[in-house]
């Protein structure tokens, strides 16, 4: 194998395991900074949804309280849950893969009944007391998400509405009915806030990155294995071929060769000198011995 040849296949190797090393390093940095910017819009819109349920608690029920209508006729405009779902059913008209729901497996609203997956996340949040936030991934139709799901305990105001039909507002149980949304016990786990936000966008954006890079890794790998050929090649290849054809010549004993050209003061250009002088030498013993 020539000296160029073996010089690129330790290139070759070593810039291979170093690309490989950079790539994978490189596409765990940009999935996780996906998954984070996915993280920082779930959180976003759980701060939203909280917002909403504050104003609805803090401001926008008391008024509907006043309200003659409130006493024949459930209004659930009162129920801060009503008032972030609602909110963000209108933003889902714009982005429908974005979802928020409020569960519960005990609810008043049917149609707030959690699934099974949600089931299972308000399994864990009630065995856990410390009820941090819960973040994961899951399958959907239109491809993976993150979801982000905070617990929502029974205080002393849900406890008005949610303890036993007795006590609930009439309105309430004439709309609903008297057979779920009771039983709640207060400072129990009884429901979760679930935002589901869509990786398919980030990752894909990660993704095209990462090939990108992935390529322009390749292109400077070959470039620069060019380049350092070529300068191998004229550097040191090009001058050792020329000592070697002089060398061989005078191996041969045929007339010595003019001076090989020495550029610069480097290893090459020493043995290459070296060489001349040893041509002169040579020649001179020769002389003597004729």
């Amino acid at each position: 194998m020539k000296l160029l040849a073996k010089f690129n296949l330790i290139l070759l190797v070593l810039f291979g395991a170093g690309t490989l090393l950079i790539s994978q390093l490189s596409y765990n940095f940009l999935i996780q900074n996906a998954r984070r910017e996915v993280m920082q819009e779930a959180e976003l819109m759980m701060a939203s949804a909280r917002s909403v349920r504050d104003y609805t608690a803090e401001d926008l029920k008391p008024l509907l309280e006043q309200n003659p209508q409130h006493k024949t006729r459930f209004l659930p405009e009162t129920i801060p849950a009503f008032g972030a779902t609602s909110t963000f059913n209108r933003l889902r008209q714009k982005y429908p893969d974005y979802t928020y729901r409020e569960v519960s497996v005990n609810p008043t609203n049917p149609e707030d009944r959690a699934t099974d997956w949600e089931a299972d996340i308000l399994a864990y949040m009630r065995d856990h007391s410390d009820r941090k936030p819960l973040t994961g991934d899951r399958d959907t139709p239109t491809g993976p998400a993150m979801y982000l799901a905070s617990a929502i305990t029974a205080d002393p105001p849900c406890m008005e509405c949610h303890s036993r039909p007795a006590v609930a507002p009439p309105a309430m149980i004439a709309t609903y009915g008297p057979d779920h949304g009771f039983g709640w016990k207060a400072g129990a786990v009884v429901a979760a806030q679930i935002v589901s936000v869509p990786m398919s966008v980030p990752v894909g954006i990660a993704k095209r990155a990462f090939h990108l890079l992935i390529i322009y890794l390749a292109i400077a790998l070959f470039a620069t294995i060019a380049a350092l050929d070529a300068g191998v090649y004229f550097i040191v290849i090009r001058p050792l071929r020329l000592v070697s054809d002089a060398a061989d010549l005078a191996s041969k004993g045929e007339a010595t060769p003019a001076p090989l050209p020495v550029r610069g003061k480097d290893e090459i250009a020493t043995m290459t000198a070296s060489f001349n002088r040893m041509q002169v030498s040579l020649a001179k013993a020769l002389k003597l011995l004729r």
